[in-house]
């Protein structure tokens, strides 16, 4: 892993954390990986549960692993006096206060906006909750497979005859980011005013910024269609049949159709056939053009077909199963993958994002044990 550099753009910075699952331990171990002191506030007996979801990762789950190294652990009963006292010391030491908990909760701990503005004026408090107040859903429960599917999420994912669940926790990434980019935000503004800010991010708003087009669709022409790996407006858009295999190949504008009819299919006339000319023409006689392409493919090996694709400068990607995609040649070759510490050992986690030749590298800092840093308190 790349050396620790003298400065980070959130050095001096305290954050910190009640809070649990994915969504906002992943925006502040993103706040760790940009050089901030997270302290993560942690229940009795057993912390934060995502510590139990699994134990994949040489006997530590991966989602906490994921989410949470570079942080410090304090463990602190929040319905004690002791415990909210040494919790309220802490926030009044923070730049920043962040919490996922239920709906009241925190404000039925003490620890709501009010009471620690008053302790300190110039905090940043966030909130990340699944509705938000003043809508019909507020106060509700919300994980991610549930925010998918009232969003629709999940009815844009899987095949025409079936919707599925997006396969990753993208309602909780999505908050995740928006908890993120707005705690930046807020510091920024803080430089400018000296004054601290009450941030509410919620679920449900989050996936639904990220849901915009086929929000869009559906709202402007009254429908809309689930198209599995295909695209439901642009084509060739999706996966194609080869001899061996298959191949995706995405075609976005009309010079990467031409590029593609002469230099791949070697039909250079299909360009001023007025049915696949333009990309609403492509898009409107897919079936037939679906065929006309599988044709050429399926005389190809995956290698040639790959080849031609390079040459003729077209978009393409091969279909990769998650465990081919763990040994990527990006990500091994580049270096992402990273060994960290945790209690059970050593365990390998992908590099911060922010990780680049001119960027930020990634903070050595491990997988903290449960209340490894009480003596903070």
């Amino acid at each position: 892993m790349t050396d620790e550099v003298d400065s980070y753009p959130l050095q001096g910075i305290r954050v910190v954390a009640v809070e649990q699952a994915i969504a906002v331990p992943l925006a502040t171990r993103h706040l760790a990986d940009l050089g901030a002191e997270v302290i993560k506030i942690e229940r009795p007996p057993g912390g934060d549960f995502a510590r139990t979801y699994d134990s994949l990762a040489d006997g530590v789950s991966v989602h906490f692993a994921w989410t949470n190294r570079g942080k410090k652990s304090v463990v602190l009963d929040l319905k004690s006096e002791e415990g909210l006292a040494d919790a309220m010391r802490l926030v009044s030491t923070a730049d920043v206060f962040v919490h996922n908990l239920g709906p009241g909760v925190i404000e039925r701990l003490g620890l709501g906006w009010e009471a620690v503005s008053a302790r300190s004026p110039g905090l940043i408090a966030c909130e990340l909750s699944g509705y938000g107040d003043g809508g019909p859903m507020a106060g509700r429960k919300a994980y991610d497979l549930l925010i998918q599917s009232e969003i629709g999420a999940a009815s844009v994912s899987g095949e025409e005859s079936a919707p599925a669940k997006i396969g990753i926790s993208v309602v909780d990434i999505s908050g995740a980011m928006y908890v993120l980019s707005s705690i930046l935000a807020a510091i920024i503004q803080r430089k400018q005013d000296g004054k601290g800010r009450r941030l509410q991010v919620t679920l449900f708003d989050a996936i639904a910024e990220w849901m915009s087009v086929p929000l869009l669709q559906a709202k402007h022409q009254g429908t809309f269609y689930r198209s599995g790996r295909y695209h439901n407006s642009i084509f060739p858009y999706g996966p194609f049949a080869c001899a061996d295999g298959e191949v995706v190949v995405a075609i976005q504008n009309d010079a990467e159709w031409g590029r593609f009819c002469s230099g791949v299919l070697g039909r250079p006339e299909l360009t001023s056939d007025a049915r696949y000319a333009h990309t609403e023409g492509r898009h409107a006689n897919r079936a037939q053009l679906g065929r006309l392409i599988e044709s050429a493919f399926g005389v190809l090996s995956r290698a040639e077909l790959c080849a031609r694709l390079a040459a003729a400068d077209v978009p393409f990607a091969e279909s990769r199963s998650v465990e081919e995609a763990a040994v990527h040649p990006e990500l091994v070759e580049r270096g992402r993958w990273a060994t960290f510490v945790t209690e059970r050992g050593e365990v390998e986690l992908l590099r911060s994002p922010f990780d680049s030749d001119t960027g930020w590298p990634t903070p050595p800092g491990g997988v903290p044990r449960l209340g490894q840093d009480n003596g903070l308190v």
